[in-house]
């Protein structure tokens, strides 16, 4: 009885440090922060911008932006000289790529636990349909999902073009909203960016890419929601 009484106390005393472990580890773990996009994300300063913010809120220590990229090609100088450049911004690509050949990767290598994302552009310009963007949308949405049940998701609603026509950009906008509610859900939230109403394409440094000016309006539409979540995840 003796034995047992000792077993039993040595066990219950290992759950208990067990439990307290990964309280502790749960604790100094950084939230994770993963700006996914195309140029937009990649060669901009919205994402510098949007952690001035953080900073300024007083969670700079307690999250992290999180992705294969580590760079700042804009030389883009926040008010937060040592800002977390990391990213998962690809000039280029498109929404379709993305999700049928690399996100999954992206997220088992580096995991997240919210992702901002606006994707599309390449894919108008290159002449694919609203439905096939909207198609690479829920399957980067499931495969988020996949990664992490409880992943909180910012759909930014696609900027205008300044050369061309913005038709495709447009038929995209519309179709967001209804999507986003249609796979809204309490576990994993999507909430929606409005980068697009009232961003004049004057704003654009070369039709396609915001400025300073537009990335200032990018991180007046974003950090706010970002922020949302970030207090959610942490209280």
């Amino acid at each position: 009885m003796l034995v047992s009484s000792v077993l039993s106390a040595l066990g219950l005393a290992s759950l208990a440090m067990a439990g307290q472990g990964e309280v502790a580890e749960r604790q100094t773990q950084k939230l994770r922060i993963m700006p996914l996009g195309d140029s937009i994300t990649e060669i901009t300063c919205w994402r510098a911008f949007v952690w001035d913010q953080i900073a300024a809120a007083g969670y700079a220590d307690k999250v992290q932006y999180v992705g294969s990229q580590n760079s700042n090609p804009q030389n883009c100088k926040p008010n937060t000289t040592n800002w977390d450049e990391h990213h998962e911004g690809h000039s280029g690509w498109l929404a379709i790529d993305i999700a049928n050949n690399y996100l999954a990767t992206w997220l088992k290598n580096t995991p997240a636990d919210i992702v901002m994302f606006m994707l599309g552009t390449n894919d108008v310009v290159r002449g694919h349909t609203t439905n096939d963007i909207i198609a690479a949308y829920t399957k980067m949405v499931n495969i988020m999902r996949a990664a992490n049940p409880k992943m909180k998701i910012i759909v930014d609603l696609v900027i205008p073009l300044g050369i061309g026509s913005s038709s495709g950009i447009t038929a995209l906008n519309a179709r967001i909203p209804d999507w986003a509610k249609g796979l809204n859900s309490t576990e994993s939230p999507i909430v929606i960016a409005d980068c697009s109403t009232g961003f004049p394409t004057s704003d654009l440094r070369d039709g396609v890419h915001p400025n300073l000016a537009g990335d200032q309006i990018l991180a007046s539409r974003i950090g706010p929601l970002l922020l949302n979540y970030i207090r959610e995840s942490l209280a």
